[in-house]
């Protein structure tokens, strides 16, 4: 009996410390920014009943913990600055450091707003060695995902301020935006990054977002079922894995030295390989070429970029591997260490897999070797040879659960432990995951906006919204697109008070879905933000947008507001990609004429009684130039849509 006494009670004293303490989340943590001038609160974790005290700006504040082992201490609004500290003290002490007052915005969306200054580096290299910005911190939220309801805190993350190094992993957009709204009102700036590629907008709406959406609170529901959830693993589990496919390359050794080439063709980089003879092809196709390194390069590091290459590849340089990447988006930058160039003749090798649609070299990409201030162009003819073919797909994949893409998973893990922090606002940058199906995306967004501002109990937070810029191949005659109807209904967002979007269809790559220039994207969602969060109402932060519309001898005359001193083309050409319909909404190109300061007239010699007109309603209208003297570019836009057509011809 003594000894069973002896053990609980030394369990007990073990378990003591993760109870007996006070434990603060992630947020509140060294380096934080609180949101200035708005009453905060501290909150956290401790034991029951356990005393919590916090000294902060020559005051002290108490609190219990309540039954859960939950508390949390009021403080009063603080304006803007840094340099402050804060002791919390109960069973345990804890002491943060470096606080700032500024303005907190939480910054959420796919891949292009995850996408860091380290992947723009070349692009742009002085904004990263002057960032010397210890007012502008950056909270990165790690991937997670919850079916079942709202965390209480991230399993980690930390505040990092903003310097040359730390930068590297600052999204990219967030921190452009952050860095002009620091500049112009030098006040500290909170970056919270809440952001997962290829997730779609229902995955980041909370339960209760969904209260008009009946199908998508039954998934809700459904996905609660650990059984129907574990139901989905035991499906894939069963499935036999798909048989390897011997690859002649890697048993060949087709990447050394000692190798001697036999029967490769002839191959032109960039380019996709269904484009030069390889018709439909999933496999594995190696790549090789001879390049003449001059002697003063021999023995010298050197930088090797590969454009973007689908989907994965594996990098050899004189049949020692520098590197791989198994997926098609990031830009393929390789290090080549010192000592493994030679003068004279060296051999460059790629593999390269692709498992569905064209596989092969992006176009219109960087395809070049560096040392110092010389390079070597690497577009040209290659040769090539197939390692692998894989056999076509048996039959439909078995159903998965991709939990980052249901609804609330990524609220529910990613948003919902920082909505007890006060925030200035909201910036988006999503949407080429609903693009698929554009439609609900309608009713979608202003749900996730009205969500998040019931939830941070601030209906007028400003929303700000980047729109999906140009992507894709051209269409030279008027079509139909599902990017742009994804972007008119996040133009629909500005029906609801305190919103903006960014136009963004002149920054995008036709060969890209992440466009490099995320510099731009930023400073224009900070125009909005310094207009409805800063108050300065004299910036023009939009691009012209269309009033009315009237029938004039046989043409269609526009009008517009937000045109600053006025319409302009930029290039000083004739506008493009309007076109006019008649009652059949079969669209035609237009001729645009603009009309003093804030008209445009749009006549057809195919359409004699226009009725219906649309603007750059393609995914990529590469090279639009219909612009307001603020150099901001107009939206996307149609008139036969149901809503505008009422709203224009009532």
């Amino acid at each position: 009996m003594k000894i069973s006494k002896l053990l609980t009670s030394l369990l007990l004293c073990a378990a003591m410390p993760s109870y007996a303490q006070i434990r603060l989340p992630k947020l509140i943590s060294d380096h934080m920014v609180l949101q200035r001038d708005q009453p905060l609160k501290i909150w956290g974790w401790a034991s029951p009943k356990e005393q919590v005290t916090l000294q902060f700006d020559k005051k002290t504040y108490k609190t219990l913990a309540n039954a859960a082992g939950k508390w949390e201490i009021a403080l009063p609004a603080h304006k803007a600055g840094t340099g402050y500290a804060m002791a919390l003290k109960g069973r345990n002490e804890i002491r943060i450091t470096d606080i700032a007052f500024g303005d907190v915005w939480l910054c959420s969306g796919q891949s292009n707003m995850v996408i860091n200054m380290e992947r723009v580096k070349e692009r742009f290299p002085k904004d990263i060695t002057s960032a010397h910005y210890p007012e502008i911190r950056n909270f990165f939220v790690p991937t997670l995902t919850n079916l079942n309801g709202p965390a209480e805190d991230f399993p980690k993350g930390e505040w990092k301020t903003a310097n040359p190094e730390n930068v590297l992993s600052f999204g990219a957009v967030a921190y452009f935006f952050a860095r002009e709204i620091y500049e112009k009102h030098q006040v500290p700036i909170g970056i919270i990054n809440s952001s997962v590629g290829g997730t779609p907008i229902e995955a980041w709406i909370s339960e209760g977002g969904f209260k008009d959406f009946e199908n998508i609170r039954k998934t809700i529901s459904q996905n609660k079922d650990t059984s129907y959830v574990n139901a989905f693993a035991r499906i894939a589990n069963a499935v036999p894995q798909e048989r390897m496919v011997a690859d002649g390359g890697r048993e060949g050794h087709w990447e050394s030295n000692a190798y001697q080439p036999k029967g490769w063709r002839n191959y032109n980089i960039p380019g996709y390989w269904e484009d030069q003879g390889l018709k439909a092809l999933d496999g594995v196709v190696w790549f090789r070429k001879t390049i003449d390194i001059p002697q003063h390069w021999a023995g010298k590091a050197a930088k090797l970029y590969m454009g973007r290459i689908v989907d994965a590849d594996e990098m050899y340089v004189n049949g020692e591997k520098i590197g791989q990447i198994t997926y098609q988006y990031p830009p393929r930058r390789y290090e080549i260490p010192g000592g493994l160039l030679k003068a004279g003749q060296n051999t460059f090798v790629i593999r390269v897999t692709n498992s569905s649609g064209k596989g092969g070299f992006v176009p219109d990409k960087p395809y070049f070797m560096t040392t110092g201030n010389d390079t070597i162009d690497l577009k040209g003819t290659w040769q090539y040879k197939v390692g692998a073919v894989f056999p076509p797909g048996q039959g439909a994949p078995p159903a998965r659960l991709v939990h980052q893409n249901q609804p609330t998973a990524l609220y529910n893990a990613m948003v919902a432990p920082a909505v007890p922090l006060k925030v200035k606002g909201f910036v988006w940058y999503q949407g080429e995951s609903n693009t698929a199906n554009p439609e609900p995306y309608n009713a979608l967004l202003p749900a996730l906006i009205k969500d998040w501002r019931e939830l941070w109990h601030d209906e007028h937070l400003p929303f700000l919204v980047a729109q999906l810029p140009n992507f894709q191949d051209i269409d030279y005659t008027p079509a139909e697109s599902n990017i742009a109807l994804l972007r008119e209904a996040q133009n629909k967002a500005l029906t609801l008070p305190s919103t903006a979007v960014a136009v963004t269809i002149d920054l995008g790559e036709w060969n890209d879905i992440h466009p490099l220039n995320k510099k731009d994207i930023g400073k224009r969602l900070a125009l909005a933000a310094r207009n409805l969060a800063y108050g300065e109402k004299e910036v023009t932060y939009s691009g012209p947008v269309l009033k009315s519309q009237s029938l004039e001898n046989e043409q269609i005359v526009l009008t517009f507001d937000h045109v600053g001193d006025g319409i302009v083309a930029s290039d000083g050409e004739p506008l493009r990609w309007f076109a006019l319909a008649g009652d059949d909404k079969k669209f035609y190109w237009a001729e645009a004429e603009i009309l003093g300061k804030d008209r445009i007239a749009l006549r057809s010699k195919q359409v004699n009684a226009p009725k219906y007109v649309r603007y750059a309603w393609q995914d990529n209208p590469e090279g639009v130039n219909f612009y307001n003297s603020a150099g901001l570019p107009a939206s996307p836009f149609r008139t036969d849509g149901q809503d505008m057509d009422h709203a224009l011809h009532r």
